[in-house]
């Protein structure tokens, strides 16, 4: 796995790690998609659900833009998808695939009310490419708010614990969530951040910041 560090920008931002991992080759779905985000979380009886933000595949929807989203809690700035398909082979008509999402602007407010920090991405990446051998996911992000402690590089399936002053855990925050099939396919899906919030918190349910799957390709 080969990681590279992220854009640091001012003092106070956190650079995360550039994860890659790879996957041997297999037939599989999705061929490749990517969205902005989605939440579905209820807070005092009230329940915020966004669905899948500018989602995009290679065999539908190419290109999907989002404006900002506000909802109690919750923000996701502009962001976009595109998922893209490269002919490398007209004669044995061998692809490529791309299937890429950014943002920008992220802030969870959720957990303020409940003595926990107010986390905020200002600009993140993830992606997931394919060809007929291997697939690859990589995500990056900058300008990290709230996440106190966090390594300066950090590995794919990290999970951060979200706490309020007395150490009670709120959330947990995975970054670079990746999720390799069982038995292996060839496939391989990302998430830059997913969010679980805890019983202590007072919400239930989750975010999802970036995402992106993929397969090989025939």
């Amino acid at each position: 796995m080969n990681h590279y560090r992220a854009r640091r920008v001012g003092a106070l931002t956190a650079a995360l790690a550039l994860g890659l991992l790879t996957a041997p080759p297999a037939w599989a779905t999705p061929a490749g998609v990517a969205s902005v985000g989605s939440a579905d979380f209820t807070k005092a009886g009230t329940r915020i659900a966004i669905a899948p933000l500018a989602a995009c595949a290679v065999d539908g929807t190419t290109t999907a833009a989002s404006e900002p989203v506000t909802r109690t809690g919750i923000r996701f700035g502009e962001g976009g998808s595109s998922c893209t398909t490269t002919v490398v082979d007209p004669a044995a008509d061998r692809t490529t695939t791309t299937s890429e999402a950014t943002g920008r602007d992220f802030e969870l407010s959720a957990l303020v009310s409940a003595g926990g920090p107010r986390l905020r991405i200002a600009e993140w990446k993830t992606s997931c490419s394919a060809t007929d051998r291997t697939t690859r996911v990589g995500w990056g992000a900058n300008g990290l708010g709230g996440f106190a402690g966090l390594p300066e590089q950090v590995p794919n399936n990290h999970v951060h614990e979200v706490r309020k002053a007395d150490g009670t855990v709120l959330a947990r925050a995975t970054f670079g969530e990746t999720v390799v099939p069982e038995p292996n396919d060839g496939s391989i899906a990302i998430t830059l951040l997913h969010i679980r919030f805890t019983e202590a918190s007072g919400v239930t349910g989750d975010v999802v910041v970036g995402s992106a799957a993929c397969s090989p390709t025939p």
